[in-house]
This record gives C-alpha cells, sequence and structure tokens, in this order.
C-alpha cells in the first residue's frame, strides 16, 4: 500500500487560540506569517508507530534528565527534610522544613505558564541552559547551610535560599520542558513517551537519597551535597547538550511579547474539561506530597521503621523515639522503595493511556490512590502493612504524579494545530495548582504539630485525592461526551485490538514514501 504524502512550504504557524471543537478531528487553520517551519501534511498512517529517528530515542533519555533533575529533586527531599530534623535542624517545627520542599514544587509550578509560552515559541535552548546554571549551583552552595556539618548546625535561612529558592527556579526551567519536547517525536505514542521521561522523577527519587544517605556517612554532609552537584551536572550538561525538538514542530513566535492574551490562553479557560482538570490538579498538590515529605517520621514514630539516632516524634515532644524497635525497617529505605515502585506506575499508566485516554486513566488512579490511604495506611500501621502500602502507593502514586501532560493532550485532541498549545495548556495548568503545591505539605506539617499525630494529615491526604478523581472523573466524562464515545465497552474492545492496530499502522508505515 502506498500512501502519497506533500510538504507545504509556506509560512504556516497555528492560531493565537483555538476554536471550539469537539472532536479529534482537524480545525480549519488560518493562514499567518509568524513560523517558517516546513509542515507535515498527508494521510496519519504516514507516520510510524515509533519515530524511525535515532534523535528521538536520544531526546528521550535527555529529556528523562531533566526530569532527574527537577520533579526527582521534589521527590528526595523526603530524605533531606528527615536529615535536617534529626541532624542539622532538630527541634524544628515540620511546618518550616516542609516549607523548603514546598517552596520548590511551587516555584516549579508557578512558573510554567511562561515556560511552556517560551518553549512553545521555540526558545528552549534559553531555558535549558539558564536550568543548568541555577540547579547545581543551589545543591553546590547548600554545603554552606550546614555550619561545621555537625549537629544542630544548620542554618534555616539559607537552606531555605539555596535549596528552596535557587533550585526551585532552575527546576523549574526542566520541568514542563522535559516533557514537550519528548512528546514531539512520538506522535502515537505520545503518553507512553511522557510516561517514560516521567519516571525519571521517580528513579532520581531513589537514587539521589541513597547517594546522599550514604556520602554522608562516609564524608560529611558538605561534601555529600557537592558530589551530589556534580552528579546533577553532568547530567544536566548531557540534556542540555542533546535535547532538541522534532525538526518540524510547529512553534508560535510571537511578534510582541508583551500581551496577556500571548501568556493565557482563554480558549483554554473557556474550555470545560480544561477548567475542571485544573482543578483536579489544585486537588491533587493539596495532598499528594504530604506522603512523602512525611513518611519516614510516621514510620519512625508507629515503630514500623527506625532511624540512626533516637528522635523526637514531634517537634516540642518530650518522648523519643527507640533506636530500632524490633522487626522495624530503616526508615530511608522505605521512603526510597516508595519512589522506585512508582516507576512502574509512571510507564503503565502512560502506555494504557495511548488506548484508553489519559483523562480517564488518571481519574482510577487517583480514586485508587485515595483508597490505599484511607484503607491501608491509617488502619494497617503495621510492618506488612506498610510494606503493602509502599509497593500498592508507590506504583498508583506515579501513575497520578506522572499522567498530567498526557492528560492535558488528551483534552487538546490529535491535531496538529491543538498539538503546538501543549506547552502552554500544560504550564497554565501547573501555575494555577502552584499555591496548592506550595501551602499543602505546609497545612499537612501544621496538622502533625498542632495535633501531635499524623491521622489527621492522612485524612487531609486521602480527602484531597478523592476531590481530585471526582474533578477528573468530571472532565473525562465532559471529553468523552463531546467527542461522541461508545463508552466503556468501547475503550475495551479499544484495547483488545490496540497490538493488531499497532502492526498493521508499522506496516503501512514501511511502505510510505520517505519524505
Amino acid at each position: 500500500m502506498r500512501t502519497s504524502c506533500s510538504i507545504n512550504l509556506q509560512d504556516e504557524t497555528p492560531r493565537s487560540g483555538l476554536s471550539t471543537f469537539t472532536s479529534d478531528d482537524e480545525p480549519p487553520s488560518k493562514p499567518s506569517t509568524v513560523s517558517h517551519t516546513p509542515v507535515l501534511t498527508g494521510d496519519s498512517s504516514a507516520t510510524p508507530v515509533w519515530p524511525r529517528q535515532k534523535q528521538a530515542y536520544i531526546t528521550l533519555a535527555a529529556c528523562f534528565f531533566l526530569m532527574f533533575n527537577s520533579w526527582g529533586l521534589v521527590n528526595a527531599y523526603g530524605t533531606f527534610a528527615s536529615f535536617y530534623m534529626q541532624e542539622l535542624l532538630p527541634g524544628r517545627n515540620m511546618l518550616l522544613l516542609n516549607l523548603v520542599g514546598s517552596t520548590e514544587s511551587f516555584l516549579v509550578l508557578i512558573f510554567s505558564f511562561a515556560v511552556g509560552r517560551i518553549l512553545d515559541a521555540g526558545y528552549h535552548r534559553a531555558l535549558l541552559a539558564a536550568g543548568f546554571i541555577l540547579v547545581p549551583t543551589g545543591m553546590g552552595a547548600l554545603s554552606r547551610a550546614a555550619g561545621n556539618g555537625g549537629y544542630n548546625q544548620g542554618n534555616y535561612g539559607l537552606i531555605w535560599l539555596f535549596q528552596g529558592l535557587i533550585m526551585g527556579l532552575g527546576m523549574s526551567c526542566f520541568f514542563v520542558t522535559s516533557s514537550q519536547i519528548a512528546a514531539t517525536w512520538f506522535a502515537k505514542k505520545k503518553a507512553l513517551a511522557i510516561g517514560i521521561v516521567a519516571s525519571g522523577a521517580s528513579i532520581a527519587g531513589l537514587v539521589y537519597p541513597i547517594m546522599t544517605k550514604m556520602l554522608i556517612q562516609k564524608i560529611g554532609f558538605q561534601y555529600a551535597v557537592l558530589c551530589v552537584a556534580v552528579v546533577i551536572a553532568v547530567t544536566s550538561c548531557f540534556a542540555f547538550t542533546l535535547a532538541q525538538p522534532h525538526p518540524q514542530h510547529q512553534f508560535r513566535k510571537p511578534e510582541k511579547w508583551m500581551q496577556v492574551s500571548l501568556w493565557i490562553d482563554t480558549h483554554a479557560v473557556s474550555n470545560a474539561s480544561f477548567s475542571l482538570f485544573t482543578a483536579a490538579i489544585a486537588f491533587m498538590f493539596f495532598g499528594f506530597y504530604a506522603v512523602f515529605f512525611n513518611f519516614e517520621e510516621w514510620a519512625a514514630a508507629e515503630g514500623v521503621g527506625y532511624k540512626d539516632r533516637p528522635t523526637v516524634p514531634f517537634p516540642g515532644s518530650t518522648e523519643m523515639f527507640e533506636a530500632r524497635p524490633k522487626d522495624a525497617l530503616r526508615t530511608f529505605y522505605l521512603l526510597a522503595m516508595l519512589n522506585a515502585f512508582s516507576t512502574i506506575g509512571r510507564i503503565v499508566a502512560g502506555y494504557l493511556s495511548d488506548h484508553l485516554g489519559a483523562v480517564h486513566v488518571h481519574a482510577v488512579v487517583t480514586f485508587v490512590s485515595a483508597i490505599l490511604i484511607s484503607c491501608l495506611w491509617i488502619f494497617c500501621p503495621t510492618r506488612a502493612g506498610t510494606l503493602a502500602f509502599v509497593v500498592l502507593y508507590g506504583a498508583i502514586s506515579g501513575s497520578v504524579i506522572g499522567l498530567p501532560p498526557a492528560s492535558i493532550a488528551h483534552i487538546l485532541g490529535h491535531s496538529r494545530d491543538a498539538q503546538s498549545k501543549l506547552g502552554q495548556w500544560t504550564g497554565m495548568m501547573y501555575t494555577v495548582a502552584a499555591p496548592f503545591a506550595l501551602t499543602g505539605p505546609v497545612i499537612a506539617g501544621f496538622l502533625i504539630s498542632k495535633y501531635k499525630s499524623y491521622l489527621p494529615m492522612q485524612v487531609w491526604s486521602a480527602v484531597s485525592l478523592l476531590m481530585s478523581s471526582v474533578c477528573m472523573a468530571w472532565a473525562g466524562y465532559l471529553l468523552h461526551r463531546q467527542r461522541g464515545g461508545k463508552g466503556l465497552r468501547g475503550a475495551v474492545m479499544r484495547m483488545r485490538s490496540m497490538v493488531s492496530s499497532d502492526e498493521k499502522d508499522e506496516a503501512e508505515a514501511r511502505e510510505t514514501i520517505d519524505v
């Protein structure tokens, strides 16, 4: 079978906003004179299931390390917070300790709308360069916040400045960039590609804590963070050098940057599915990282985990943790396992999303995560129950935090014009969620300190994720109704036929004339 294909060399750019449409069909385009990127047009079967260019997979690896050095460092903060409470800042209010990690996540998200729009304009190199400078610098400077590295020698203000502010600003340049650049290469496996990139965050949540902990024991905190800074610098250099979007990806370079409409797409705000999904992400960040930031301390307080030295269960408490309760696991390894298992969820959920729809998959896994917290974590504070929670919640949580960009791509539809707005819409979503990412862990820390119990924090997290799943399900229902879907039965049938469909598309692509 032969499929004709043509190249349009005229100046062509997507419209400044998306017109209202209710299917995945290509919306009518409007001529523009802003971009000079050749646009491939023709039968969609000409696009292979997997890209054939070697650069696609090099870029995928580079984007993996961008996520590794952005949200991966947010995932790793739980180990830093535990060390601060145990060694550098003993007895400090957990609200303040959680504020450092929530500042990182806040800055990563609050600038996402600007980063996304800059990406859509084609200035990814400037963003990567800024991140390459700021993230390793902040981690290296953290060594100056520990005094002589001894007990109670930490400077909270400097820790917040270097780890919260400087690193947070640099990570914001990497975060949205990682998924958006990779997505330009994988037209038919977009959600899976984003899932692979997102797995960088969970791998970093495993590697950085183990590396940091072992180095602290051997050479001290100051030299340990310098070694971590070197790893960040090397991997960021690799990503800066090799990450590049598809050469035929459409960029939208504006004539004037100082316009509100340039940064905020009103069509996104008027899209009901987008608005509901954005609310869902806000609820998600309210409760999601309360688990990761406080899990080590909870495990030690419940006696299912232990630390290197006895510590107080809550700030201001006179009671001490037992150094090593019987049959307890080291709290550090529990958190590392939680991050490790999330890798599975990120990749599997991305694979399923390509066939069942990312928003629908996202709603299900978020609901399951709320159930796991409210049933398994709260009511089974035993060694066996904790291990079960670590495995199950770890896998599910990877899907919850890794799917938002794929879900936005699902809401936009498959047209080239719509997908050119992926960076901007994803950035707008994360920016709205930023205040919730900042305040959620702080509220969790306040609940722990005030009530001298981890139960209020657990309930807070479960309710937040439950509300998130409701909003996601609502957004998925509206999206399903707009596009005239055939319900769950149709989704299952698509799932059964996905292997044969992929093989058919690949066979047709082999016969397509290379352009």
